[in-house]
């Protein structure tokens, strides 16, 4: 493996002693690799910068290269990442830009299999890593692009139906072995730099989800491919920051980030039809549910929720809804 910097970033928003955690985990696998790691705290309000600076500076697994920055408001995934991304850049170059959830922990020699990966696939632009619970059970983190048989396929839950369109369920098999996909979630992954300086970071118009979706897909469209790589180990625990597991409701920015990606990437039209697509297979679900005396499994009002929020942006917006993707071409002004 040839020498090459690497600059990890960690999200924060109010987990400041799990985000330590992950952050020692990552200094750990970072031994012997040029790299820097910044700890961006996401406006938590709550004291965690003040608690992430302090620990930065007095650690001994710190080493003097982690840096815990303040993004000034809470924009979200897309948007704290981006910070952390900018602000290093602005310093120096790395060839590589690791994300990592704060509440995932980096195994042994996980990094690195990212690292030699990406330098032995020269056309790779993001490789991911096999995600698994702290009961070693794997989580889905490698999908399909979304599209309108798979949110057919994904609401309804009906097996005849999966099967007329295996082609389009978008939670893919957990791999065996390293292998392509289309996206994968960003607990771990690894991004190439010069794929970052051609389209741009992530689109902080999504608040939260579908910003991976997004991101990989205009890769792909760049011609560039991602990488789902099985030696690449990383224990997670889920949805500590965002609460997704106790969710009784749909929150608005799932709903917002959902039909943001729909509009961009293909339209007005296809934007509607994906939302009809996910109401009938809700529907049907639904039916099932009834007959077959299935337990529930959408959150509350979500029908309702997902069809009166299409109404209602249709009606706010004749168009498609502007996107904020800053570029990283940015860093080189903000170095002279």
């Amino acid at each position: 493996m040839k020498d090459v910097s690497l600059l990890t970033v960690i999200l924060n928003w109010r987990t400041p002693e799990m985000t330590l955690k992950a952050a020692r985990a990552a200094a750990r696998e970072m031994v012997g690799i040029d790299g820097q790691i910044v700890i961006v705290d996401n406006d938590s309000g709550d004291g965690s910068f003040e608690t992430l600076h302090a620990a930065a500076l007095n650690a001994d697994w710190a080493e003097g290269r982690v840096d815990v920055v303040q993004s000034g408001r809470n924009g979200g995934f897309g948007a704290g990442n981006n910070f952390g991304m900018r602000h290093a850049m602005a310093q120096r170059e790395f060839d590589f830009i690791y994300i990592l959830n704060s509440d995932a922990f980096p195994d042994t020699g996980s990094i690195k299999a990212l690292l030699d990966h990406m330098q032995a696939m020269p056309t790779c632009g993001f490789a991911g890593s096999y995600i698994h619970g702290e009961d070693d059970a794997p989580h889905l983190t490698a999908f399909r692009f979304p599209s309108v048989g798979g949110e057919l396929e994904g609401a309804a839950r009906i097996g005849v139906l999966s099967r007329a369109l295996h082609t389009h369920i978008v939670p893919l098999p957990i791999p065996a072995e390293t292998t392509r996909v289309d996206w994968l979630a960003g607990a771990s992954m690894m991004m190439r730099r010069q794929v970052l300086e051609q389209i741009g970071l992530f689109d902080e118009t999504f608040f939260l989800y579908f910003e991976e979706t997004d991101l990989c897909l205009r890769a792909q469209r760049a011609g560039w491919h991602t990488d789902y790589v099985r030696n690449s180990e990383v224990t997670h625990i889920g949805s500590v920051s965002t609460g997704m597991k106790t969710w009784k409701r749909k929150p608005q920015y799932w709903f917002d980030s959902r039909l943001h990606y729909f509009r961009k990437n293909h339209g007005m039209v296809y934007a509607a039809a994906a939302t009809l697509a996910h109401a009938i297979g809700t529907c049907l679900w639904k039916l099932r549910r009834v007959i077959g005396r299935k337990p529930q499994r959408d959150p509350a009002y979500f029908l309702w929720d997902l069809m009166s929020h299409f109404v209602k942006s249709t009606f706010r917006r004749t168009s498609r809804e502007p996107s904020k993707t800053p570029s990283l071409t940015v860093r080189k002004e903000a170095r002279q």
